[in-house]
């Protein structure tokens, strides 16, 4: 893993929009409708190069291939996992206190928004049988179109998302949670390794964890309880994997919205950094949580280790200013230390490919831009 050793490096949390024609043939994959195997292999191949070459251009150093072959994250569970089933009907529990508390707004937002013009149907998943990997073929072709979209193209280091055990779908079959989060951070290892294997750094993807605090019902032990069970079952899929292969991305998993329920960084900090990772990426920039930098005043970054606050956020249209993004990084960095600080988005820009993602793609090159202007920036501070 690299270091901001001599500059603020540059990266992002890996999903981002895909180009209309593959949106057309994922939607016709997804929907069994006729479409032209080969043509779509063909393209998914093209947007990942198209995409790395953007992120190069766009002042990226750590680049990803933009997730361009995943529909969307239900569609990449079911391609993955066996033992799941989508149930139709069942109630998707995504921010439930936040719909609740503001039913208008969402019934809205997801209209117009992120589920509302998402290319595959977003139904939830059971657990009905034994867990297994079954995506080896589809990792393979991910790492092999990645591969070839690095060449003749220089970047400081590649990371690759996987989703962690928790969160994934509902459990029917298992009976415990524990011995279900066990089982898919087993069958999981499976996709952690095979990323790290291939050379590049795998990142964990768990807006999961957040959820425990931010809209669980439980009493403040059984959620620390919960959250640590997480964190253990995630350690048991990263096992044999040096923490410096692995990034650890969470966030709230909503994008624009009232928010008023997010929990704050400091109940979620000392389960985060229980799991086994050489870096952790945490939203930082929108502001029901910029002001959370103050909790490195008092809690000590754990040798090693790297952080990548979110400096542009996913959940606005506006394009940050580099100065301000130049403040947010310095902030980090006389906290923690330069070379453990690394810039970072609050979270991806489709993680369901979408017709409508919530930030248009050419603001989100402009704010890569903003971000590779405002690392500039703060390296000219902290290296004088």
């Amino acid at each position: 893993m690299k270091r901001s050793t001599d500059r603020i490096l540059t990266t992002h949390c890996g999903s981002l929009p895909r180009p209309k024609d593959l949106l057309d043939m994922m939607k016709a994959k997804v929907n069994g409708e006729p479409y032209d195997h080969d043509a779509y292999t063909r393209r998914v191949r093209s947007a990942v190069a198209e995409i790395v070459r953007k992120q190069v251009e766009s002042g990226m150093d750590i680049v990803t291939d933009g997730e361009q072959g995943k529909p969307g994250f239900f569609t990449y569970v079911s391609e993955r996992l066996s033992g799941f089933e989508p149930k139709p009907g069942a109630r998707l529990a995504i921010f439930a206190a936040e719909v609740e508390a503001f039913p208008e707004y969402y019934q809205q937002y997801f209209s117009q928004a992120m589920l509302g013009g998402s290319i595959a149907p977003v139904v939830p998943l059971v657990c009905t049988g034994p867990v297994s990997y079954r995506g080896q073929e589809a990792v393979r072709r991910d790492i092999d179109n990645l591969k070839a979209a690095l060449e003749g193209v220089r970047a400081e280091d590649v990371f690759m998302p996987a989703v962690a055990p928790s969160g994934v779908g509902r459990n029917e079959y298992y009976g415990t949670e524990e011995e279900y989060l066990h089982a898919l951070a087993e069958a999981m290892h499976t996709e952690y390794q095979a990323i790290v294997d291939a050379g590049f750094l795998v990142q964990v993807d768990d807006p999961f964890l957040t959820d425990v605090y931010s809209y669980s019902r439980e009493s403040a032990a059984e959620r620390r309880k919960t959250a640590e069970m997480y964190a253990e079952a995630l350690n048991h899929g990263l096992r044999g994997i040096p923490p410096e292969k692995v990034r650890f991305h969470t966030c709230y998993g909503i994008n624009e919205g009232p928010r008023v329920h997010d929990a704050p960084l400091r109940d979620i900090l000392d389960v985060m950094l229980k799991v086994n990772a050489g870096a952790y990426s945490f939203e930082a920039a929108n502001p029901r949580h910029e002001h959370e930098y103050h909790v490195w005043e008092t809690v000590k970054l754990p040798e090693g280790k790297v952080l990548i606050p979110g400096v542009i956020t996913h959940a606005s249209n506006i394009v940050e200013h580099p100065e301000l993004i130049a403040e947010r990084l310095t902030r980090y960095a006389k906290l923690v230390g330069r070379d453990n600080v690394i810039a970072g988005s609050d979270c991806g820009f489709s993680s369901q490919a979408t017709y409508h993602p919530e930030v248009h793609p050419t603001v989100v090159w402009a704010k890569f831009q903003a971000m590779a202007e405002g690392a500039r920036l703060a390296t000219e501070q902290l290296w004088r």
